[in-house]
């Protein structure tokens, strides 16, 4: 590995995980209603969509104040009450349309990746 190549690769995964964090953080919670802490576990589970607090909480605020999650205070066995998030009919919406468009997405990436380029753009 060339040197900076590491901070290069940081840098690409963090603005994928940008364009995808919303509507991942979606999915969690299509299911059932999560909490803050269990979606970063989640999150943090898949490896490449490990983020922070201070990434999570201002998204689900967001997601909030776009009517896309509602909130409710649910009573903890173990320790103080916890904040939890689900979608609202807006939240699975937006989730579904993500979904239609995320395979199209992905195979048009994925077949620029695949196919080497020349120097003039063209196909090899």
């Amino acid at each position: 590995m060339e040197p900076g190549d590491a901070g290069k690769q940081a840098r690409a995964a963090a603005q994928l995980r940008k364009g995808v964090l919303e509507y991942c953080v979606l999915a969690l919670m299509r299911d059932r209603p999560r909490y803050g802490v269990e979606l970063l576990h989640a999150l943090e589970e898949s490896g490449a969509l490990a983020t922070s607090q201070g990434t999570v909480y201002p998204l689900l605020s967001r997601l909030r104040r776009d009517d896309l999650v509602t909130t409710t205070w649910q009573e903890s066995d173990s320790g103080p009450p916890r904040r939890y998030y689900a979608l609202t009919e807006g939240g699975c919406a937006a989730l579904d349309e993500f979904a239609h468009v995320w395979p199209g997405f992905r195979d048009a990436v994925d077949a620029f990746l695949a196919t080497p380029r020349t120097s003039n753009g063209e196909s090899a």
